[in-house]
């Protein structure tokens, strides 16, 4: 023990300070008090007489006062001490670290240090063996922080100079170094003191709880059932959070950060278009800022240039003009601004913009900028779509009338055609002789080959009958299926009734008359002239039409059987073309505005074309059978998708004059028409099997090679069936053949 009480730590040696005397002022204080105390002795003794009973209590009050001065430099010494020691511990106060703020109006920790760990009450022993201690309030895991050993511990204690106030706090697995507040704190609660100055030991008592017993019934009721079910008031209560989060009136704390970011303003933006906020009205309307007035210039100065003032004569000349065209304000000069007088019409010109922004209606105008050449559609160059026709290579002289129709056989290399002059002629294509000519005596305005393979049938309509004769080209064996099929037909209207003397008309009850040709054939007599005629892709059926044929404009008749039959009791306008779908039992017919789609099988109507204005002239089928091209005298070529609508999905504008005739190529993605102007039009015509494609149509190529006559042109074109050549007839008597 040392002499001031206090026990020394064990196991450490410390040096014994020297005595500390008290301050001069605490000596000079303590002076004066014992002059006090003897000059007080004085007086008493100088007023008491002296006895024994004196002396007495003069001795006891001198041992008093030693004992006082005496207890008074100990306690001063053992403070000196502790300052000392403290000193020695803390080290020097500016390497210390500065001291955290604290409350003194409290004694709790609580209210000084948040705890980091947000688990609660839960005994830290459940996590010993996971890598973390807890969860913070962000529900992030408390990784461990590796502890020293005891060995670290007792180095750092001697090395560091703040070791010997930090301890650990197990809950939030961190150490803590208390300030020198918190140590004088700490030594006060030791000692018994209040731990500052500020401690309030009476402070006024709360009753919390009240005095007296209520009498509370017992309730055994049991639990409701809805304390156990979710409630519907919290679950529309999350419901409105959610909302409000995904709207964004409730922000999370990484946006309210975001929020207090300076905002960025357009520095050069024009008035009401500066930001979002501008743009808008109260009621949500989009702003319009009103018309800016015309700023002043030169000429309004008060003092303008010479040029700008006019002169007298313009004065004098602005007088004899009417009030509408005066000019509102006349340039005038002056010495300074004070002789300037008040703008006249000031007051007017402010009213009547007044009444302009107020009674006008001001609509906002979207300016477009718009190049030209993106309206234009991008197509494929056309010398990325070869091969197709572009030069004359052969034409074919023969005829002494406007040839009507052209067909080339299935091979290619067999051309017929069929003009005014009553002929039909057999043409071979790649040397351009005529290798047969038949006289039929009456205009010739359609000829076709038959489709059936081994039987090249020649058929031709001339007046009121449709010839069948043998081509005479072929082998042996073709020959003789010729003339087979032709004497098969005869034989089998005979049976059924229909054959007639050659020539005549049919009789009473029937629809046609077979009968032999001349020269080998057949010849079917209609009532009335015969314009057109279509094969089926098979070669057994064919179709004739008569646009004056009233009931009987169109026939259905069956080579093979000798049979004639009428499939229509009566017709939905003029019928100008028939055509057979090349794989479906469906059957085309062309009238004066709309193109009929019937369906053989249930020999209902499946579709409706719509055209246009003119009267249809010609039809074509794609080989794939959805796609039709309608001509008509309307100068239009108008291309339908029958999946999409029964409305054109393109019309082409490419003639001058009426739409004569058009056609597909069988394998290539080509398509033509020609028309009264001269010329034939080539186009690219590509189909997709992807039916969420839509066709690409280019045009490609202006094929001229024919003369006008008589207003009229190309009246009928078709292509080779494996070259990309196409063949054209005009009304110059000659046929063409355009080659790549």
């Amino acid at each position: 023990f040392n002499c001031s009480g206090m026990k020394r730590p064990a196991g450490k040696q410390v040096a014994e300070p020297e005595p500390a005397w008290p301050p001069v002022e605490e000596l000079e204080l303590l002076a004066g008090q014992e002059l006090l105390l003897s000059s007080d002795d004085e007086d008493q003794s100088a007023a008491v007489p002296s006895s024994e009973e004196g002396d007495e209590e003069e001795a006891g009050e001198d041992l008093e006062l030693r004992l006082a001065t005496h207890e008074l430099l100990h306690a001063t010494e053992d403070a000196e001490r502790e300052q000392e020691l403290a000193r020695a511990r803390d080290g020097n106060d500016e390497d210390d670290e500065e001291d955290r703020p604290t409350d003194p109006g409290s004694d709790s920790s609580e209210d000084e240090r948040e705890n980091r760990n947000t688990v609660g009450e839960v005994p830290l022993v459940w996590y010993q063996h996971e890598d973390h201690i807890g969860y913070d309030k962000d529900g992030k895991a408390i990784k461990k922080s590796g502890r020293k050993d005891r060995l670290d511990q007792l180095l750092d204690r001697n090395d560091s100079k703040t070791a010997m106030r930090t301890i650990y706090d197990e809950y939030n697995d961190e150490e803590i170094t208390l300030s020198k507040e918190e140590l004088r704190m700490i030594m006060a609660i030791r000692k018994g003191h209040f731990p500052h100055v500020e401690v309030n030991p009476f402070e006024p008592y709360s009753d919390w709880f009240t005095r007296d017993v209520e009498k509370v019934p017992f309730n055994d009721a049991p639990i409701p059932k809805r304390r156990f079910i979710p409630s519907k008031h919290e679950e529309k209560k999350i419901v409105k959070l959610v909302r409000a989060i995904r709207k964004g009136w409730l922000k999370t704390r990484e946006q309210k950060e975001q929020a207090q970011a300076p905002p960025v303003y357009l520095l050069w933006g024009e008035d009401g278009q500066a930001g979002d906020d501008t743009t808008k009205t109260a009621t949500g309307l989009s702003y319009i800022p009103p018309a800016k007035p015309r700023l002043p210039g030169h000429a309004e100065s008060y003092n303008p240039p010479a040029e700008y003032l006019p002169t007298e004569e313009e004065i004098a000349g602005y007088q004899l003009l009417d009030p509408e065209d005066r000019p509102t304000f006349i340039p005038t000069a002056h010495n300074s601004l004070r002789e300037v007088p008040m703008y006249s019409r000031f007051i007017k010109e402010v009213f009547e913009r007044c009444l302009d922004l107020y009674l006008c209606p001001r609509v906002r105008k979207k300016r477009l900028f718009i190049n030209p050449q993106e309206l234009v559609p991008k197509l494929p160059k056309p010398t990325d779509l070869q091969p197709f026709p572009t030069h004359l290579a052969m034409r074919y002289t023969g005829h002494a009338g406007k040839v009507r129709s052209v067909a080339p056989d299935p091979s290619g290399q067999w051309l017929l055609s069929g003009a005014d002059d009553g002929c039909v002629k057999l043409w071979e294509v790649r040397s351009g002789r005529c290798v047969h000519t038949w006289q039929l005596g009456s205009p010739v305005y359609c000829v076709a080959w038959c489709p059936a393979q081994g039987c090249r049938l020649i058929s031709a309509t001339s007046g009121n009958t449709v010839v069948m004769m043998p081509s005479k080209v072929g082998s042996v064996e073709e020959q003789a299926a010729q003339e087979q099929a032709v004497a098969k037909a005869l034989e089998a209207a005979g049976t059924g009734g229909l054959s007639g003397p050659e020539g005549a008309l049919p009789a009473e009850g029937q629809l046609v008359s077979w009968a032999p040709q001349p020269g080998g054939g057949l010849c079917v007599t209609h009532r009335f002239p015969v314009r057109h005629l279509a094969w089926h892709a098979r070669g057994d059926y064919w179709s004739s039409m008569a646009p004056t044929g009233n009931t009987q404009a169109v026939l259905v008749h069956q080579l093979s059987r000798g049979s004639s039959q009428n499939p229509f009791r009566k017709n939905r306008g003029r019928v100008s073309r028939v055509l057979f779908h090349p794989t479906k039992p469906f059957f085309f017919v062309a009238a004066q505005n709309h193109v009929f789609v019937y369906n053989l099988t249930k020999q209902a109507m499946s579709k409706k074309l719509v055209g246009g204005s003119g009267a249809t002239t010609c039809l074509a089928v794609h080989p794939s059978g959805d796609h039709v091209l309608v001509g008509a005298e309307d100068k239009r070529l108008a291309w339908y998708d029958l999946d999409l609508s029964d409305k054109p999905y393109k019309a082409l504008r490419y003639h001058s004059t009426a739409v004569r005739g058009a056609a597909f190529h069988r394998t290539y993605p080509l398509f033509a028409s020609c028309a009264d102007d001269g010329t034939a039009q080539v186009f690219h015509g590509m189909v997709y099997s992807d039916l969420m494609t839509n066709p690409l149509l280019v045009p490609l190529k202006v094929l001229r090679g024919h003369q006008v006559i008589d207003h009229a042109g190309v009246l009928d074109c078709a292509f080779h069936p494996t070259q990309p050549w196409l063949f054209t007839a005009g009304a110059d008597s000659t046929l063409c053949l355009f080659c790549n």
